[in-house]
């Protein structure tokens, strides 16, 4: 679906500094981009064959077309088997994601593509034309990321936000940063999926805070400086960026790229 007009602009680069640290930086492209987040548990014994759905994504749909995201809640952890990536914020927001769907449950795993629930998502019919569907409109939001190693085995992330002209900025428009791992394993020694080795990709491991959108400009602009854990793997990160509008469960726009391992 992608086409040398419509590719993102991608760049690593060596800077002239002395520690010759690279920078990638990714624009995100004219249509808009679609956002998939799956819901899911290491406790959860249903859970497996969704996250290996999720690895196979990444294959069928460029960085141009989709971003995949999986997102561990932590309302399965009673059971015995605390998700070491679970995080309380998660589970926060898929409850927001289903008020805003009209429902009164949550559950794993659960599929949203653009703040919509997707309940065929084991449809790859169904999947393909929800992002093509998607794809084929003009994006609300220009995203420009950047990302480059810090002292002390910290990353810093850049992301610039803006409306595209003629989008009347509004408020509960803003941005967010996040950070995920591929390539994660974890032997699981209690809860429903015990003596199982579990495989995971596009893990969350950061989101940031809002990003709140300036109402009159309709742009924003955020850095920070992210320590990574000893555990965090730099080579198997990726960063990402979205615009939503949090108020109508709408996505303006995503980009994302593989992060700078050097």
């Amino acid at each position: 679906m992608s086409t040398p007009a419509t590719a993102l602009l991608f760049a690593c680069l060596a800077l002239p500094l002395a520690a010759e640290a690279a920078v990638c930086s990714r624009q995100s492209p004219p249509h808009t981009v679609a956002l998939l987040e799956l819901y899911t548990s290491e406790g959860c014994s249903s859970c497996p064959p969704a996250d290996r759905w999720l690895q196979e994504l990444p294959q069928k749909f460029g960085p141009d077309q989709l971003l995949a995201l999986s997102l561990h809640v932590d309302y399965w952890d009673y059971i015995g088997w605390k998700d070491r990536f679970a995080q309380p914020q998660f589970t926060e927001r898929q409850r927001q994601l289903s008020r805003l769907a009209g429902g009164s449950t949550i559950y794993t795993p659960e599929v949203f593509t653009a703040m919509k629930e997707l309940r065929g998502w084991r449809s790859p019919t169904e999947l393909a034309q929800r992002v093509k569907r998607i794809n084929e409109q003009p994006a609300a939001a220009q995203i420009t990321l950047l990302m480059q190693p810090a002292a002390g085995g910290a990353v810093e992330v850049q992301a610039s936000f803006a409306l595209v002209p003629g989008v009347q900025p509004r408020q509960q428009i803003e941005g967010v940063v996040v950070l995920y791992e591929n390539k994660l394993s974890s032997q699981i020694r209690a809860g429903e999926n015990h003596g199982a080795t579990l495989q995971h990709d596009r893990v969350v491991r950061f989101w940031s805070a809002p990003i709140a959108l300036d109402a009159q400009t309709g742009r924003a602009s955020w850095r920070q400086t992210i320590a990574l854990p000893a555990d965090w793997k730099r080579a198997d990160l990726g960063v990402a960026a979205l615009v939503q509008d949090a108020r109508a469960g709408q996505v303006l726009q995503v980009v994302s790229m593989a992060a700078c391992a050097d």
